[in-house]
């Protein structure tokens, strides 16, 4: 588990790059050109909602929606209880700042032998998600194929090829980064994917095996000749794990060398970070993973960014309003699927809560003692218990109100740690 950056870079906001608004996959509009990277045992149904509407745990933009809903007769209504500012409201992803979602990645093998049940549960998706992309991995040609058709017969309007995990049981299958050693192979695949749907079929890759093994370029040229959509490089090799500084200058030189839009990602904490990998690197879009969970606002951020050169931090109220839904989500959903057979049970929350603990709880006053408790507690409604105590004891009671940040002021570091495999 990687926990954070090493030696993390602070970007300065270039004077006039920002993240496009818009970016197109073939049919599919992108808007604003923001991705949700794909994250082992992150990147759930829950999370990704949750990603979605992270944008109303605002105490601003709650009480602006309440005055729009009081105004509109039938609006959804904003109230001032957590679970009324989470997923009932209607916004598009492009109000919530974040363009496209992507599923954590699933095994192609494994989608095409499991029975329709399970498949549904690995393969879930809700209406409002749209656009959405899911993100397979696998070393087999036909069976990539089969697995991108049952992708695009559940709805997705996407299906990604992941070249990028490093996992040594990923690779040790000859999937993710481990392909990367085998380009001949690669090109089979990608004609079997892409003849096999009609959706937009798009790769995230690494720079190569080793430095000694720099792919990514002549891999890009193969993907644009064989009709993928787009790229995304995340700009590390697989050696390098998520150690040391992402190379942006390789995703430079892909958007030099191919016409298909190029996805950047590596090392994007905010919005300065994602505005200096356009300015350096003339990507299309940016890919976000780590700093997702910790930060889960940074898309609504960018996109903020973007249009007024400020954004909002969130207040610790804020952060209680994201933390108390977000658990009461995972409560609900592991509520609705508790009759179903166990291996298609969400099943016990507590431990997915204590994971996310760590993220939701950076800059909280006294966040570490909350920690501790959220530890010992064995239950999901005991962790949601132990929230409400922290919170109602009036040990945030020194937060206040943030204006919008300016470019010039020093930008809060958001720690982050995931299971990420991208």
């Amino acid at each position: 588990m990687k926990k954070d950056w090493d030696n993390p870079i602070a970007h300065p906001m270039p004077a006039h790059a920002r993240v496009p608004a818009e970016m197109r996959l073939g049919t599919v509009l992108v808007a604003p050109a923001t991705v949700l990277a794909p994250m082992a045992g992150v990147t759930d149904t829950v999370f990704r909602r949750f990603i979605r509407h992270a944008s109303l745990f605002s105490t601003q933009l709650a009480e602006s929606l309440s005055q729009v809903s009081e105004s509109r007769p039938g609006a959804p209504t904003v109230g001032a209880e957590p679970n009324a500012i989470g997923i009932e409201a209607a916004v598009t992803n492009a109000q919530s700042g974040c363009g496209l979602l992507m599923t954590e990645f699933t095994s192609a093998d494994g989608l095409a032998r499991m029975r329709e049940s399970k498949r549904r549960r690995y393969l879930t998706f809700y209406d409002d998600e749209h656009p959405i992309g899911a993100q397979l991995f696998g070393s087999n040609a036909e069976t990539l194929a089969e697995a991108a058709r049952i992708v695009e017969q559940t709805g997705f309007d996407t299906v990604d090829l992941n070249l990028g995990c490093p996992a040594k049981r990923v690779v040790g299958c000859n999937g993710g980064s481990g392909l990367l050693r085998d380009l001949p192979k690669i090109g089979e695949i990608f004609r079997a994917v892409r003849k096999s749907v009609a959706i937009p079929f798009t790769v995230k890759f690494r720079m190569g095996w080793n430095d000694n093994q720099i792919v990514c370029v002549e891999l890009a040229r193969m993907a644009e000749a064989e009709g993928l959509q787009a790229v995304a490089l995340h700009a590390r090799t697989r050696e390098q794990g998520y150690s040391g500084q992402a190379q942006w200058q390789w995703i430079a030189a892909i958007k030099q060398a191919v016409k298909i839009p190029v996805i950047g990602n590596g090392d994007i904490r905010t919005p300065e970070d994602a505005a200096a990998m356009v300015a350096e690197t003339g990507c299309d879009a940016v890919m976000i993973g780590r700093a997702a969970p910790a930060n889960p606002w940074v898309f609504r951020q960018i996109a903020q960014y973007t249009a007024t050169g400020r954004y909002e931090q969130p207040t610790v109220e804020d952060r209680y309003h994201m933390i108390r839904a977000y658990f009461q989500m995972l409560l609900e959903e592991a509520e609705a699927t508790k009759d179903l057979p166990r291996s298609d049970r969400m099943g016990e929350t507590a431990g997915k809560m204590k994971q996310f603990a760590t993220w939701f709880t950076h800059g909280v006053p006294g966040g570490a003692k909350l920690r501790a408790a959220i530890y010992q507690a064995r239950t999901g409604a005991e962790v949601l218990g132990q929230v409400e105590r922290f919170f109602a004891a009036g040990r945030a009671d020194t937060c206040g109100v943030d204006s919008m940040q300016d470019p010039e002021d020093k930008v809060s570091e958001f720690p982050a740690s995931a299971l990420v495999c991208d």
